[in-house]
């Protein structure tokens, strides 16, 4: 409820809210680029790792962090962002519009066990087959762009 005050407060001012998200990704045994989503802990829809951007660090870090608590994997983002999606969130008596900042994750490894594992699952899934599981247009469409000519 803090948090969301926080946003609140934020938004009557005209400024606007962000966060930070990752797109985990890896390469499969044929050289073909596999992306992670996981679910939200609340739908149960389809989604990237994100959140809130967070103090003394920069938005690719936050990114990290996130999909480590998240979705369990362990990687680098990339320094350039994969781009930029607008969603509306939902807050208790109203929406919201946050801008999302989205990073590329490079893993390294998958955690068995991390902070979210109880609340949440994941898969691996090419490109397309992530982009028609999200609900978000302009996120799917990032995801959906993704390329291995991108990763290497």
């Amino acid at each position: 409820m803090v948090k969301e005050k926080r946003i609140v407060r934020v938004a009557k001012k005209g400024k606007p809210i962000r966060q930070v998200a990752a797109v985990p990704f890896r390469l499969d045994g044929h050289g073909n680029v596999k992306e992670m989503l996981i679910t939200s802990n609340t739908t149960n829809r389809f989604i990237v790792p994100k959140g809130w951007p967070m103090k003394g660090m920069s938005g690719r870090k936050a990114a990290v962090t996130e999909a480590s608590e998240e979705a369990g994997v362990v990687g680098e983002a990339l320094k350039e962002p994969l781009g930029v999606y607008t969603y509306w969130k939902r807050l208790s008596d109203h929406f919201v519009r946050v801008t999302v900042k989205v990073y590329l994750l490079s893993v390294v490894d998958v955690q068995p066990d991390w902070n979210e594992r109880s609340q949440r699952q994941r898969a691996w899934l090419s490109p397309a087959d992530a982009a028609a599981l999200i609900d978000e247009p302009q996120l799917a469409s990032l995801v959906r762009s993704m390329t291995q000519a991108r990763v290497l």
